[in-house]
């Protein structure tokens, strides 16, 4: 009796407690401009799709990136990277990654076996496979981007504070840190944004400056959709606006 109370006791609570609603779905697109200084260097996409890997009904995201103009002719980019993820869990099942960036080429495939945390990386370019050891629950490079946007602490974050996560990249493991800064409303071509400022912490060398060289604007609502990225390079600065979006969950919201 006592263990039937506790299980319609926790029932109930479940019913009546709010569910954090997923912050995209099939359907959403994005398309940035990117610059490079004051050089419209390029664009990229990110779209949601609907997939199946083993009958079950999974998320595909399809990111493209490419260099146009005159920036094409001088850096000639090409990339092209996909992840299949879990609609619930949001866990990888598949990625893909096949880039052309200035005559530098990759053209990989991975395969995860969540159960056995393992992950088959078939190399297409050089015509070789291995089976990796990973961390449970690890992400991908964007199978990442979708689960820190669902992340149910994104919203409870104090300025200072990060989430930490596991990224399968490049073969190997990653501790991938999100550093929340605070709110700050930009304006953009749709508006005045109200946004949440986040440091995504990166590598310094030859590409970045230093630890904190990238920044990351998203929008503070349910969509926490991405809609600045500014990254100070060893040369030059980097900067991504969004420039078309459509299929959010819910309206954008912006100040005329």
């Amino acid at each position: 009796m006592k263990k039937l109370i506790l299980i319609i006791l926790a029932l109930t609570l479940l019913a009546f407690s709010p569910q954090k609603e997923d912050a995209f779905d099939t359907g959403e697109y994005f398309k940035f401009r990117i610059h490079y200084g004051i050089v419209n260097a390029g664009y990229a996409t990110l779209e949601v799709k609907d997939a199946t890997i083993n009958n079950k009904k999974v998320f595909h995201s399809v990111g493209k990136g490419y260099t146009t103009g005159m920036s094409k002719f001088f850096f000639k980019v090409e990339d092209l990277y996909e992840s299949y993820f879990d609609k619930e869990t949001g866990k990888p099942y598949r990625y893909v990654r096949k880039i052309d960036e200035g005559g530098y080429t990759k053209n990989q495939e991975g395969f995860f076996n969540q159960n056995e945390n393992r992950v088959l990386v078939k190399d297409y370019k050089r015509k070789t496979e291995k089976t990796i050891i990973v961390t449970e629950g690890v992400q991908d490079i964007v199978s990442a981007f979708y689960y820190l946007r669902n992340h149910p602490n994104i919203d409870k974050l104090k300025s200072g504070e990060a989430i930490t996560i596991d990224m399968f990249f490049d073969d190997e493991i990653t501790k991938f840190k999100l550093k929340y800064v605070g709110r700050q409303d930009i304006t953009t071509k749709f508006g005045t944004v109200s946004t949440m400022v986040f440091k995504p912490l990166v590598q310094t060398g030859r590409v970045f400056k230093e630890k904190e060289s990238l920044t990351l604007w998203i929008t503070d609502d349910v969509n926490k959709v991405p809609i600045r990225i500014k990254a100070d390079l060893a040369v030059g600065s980097l900067k991504a606006d969004l420039d078309e979006y459509k299929g959010l969950k819910s309206p954008l919201k912006a100040k005329k």
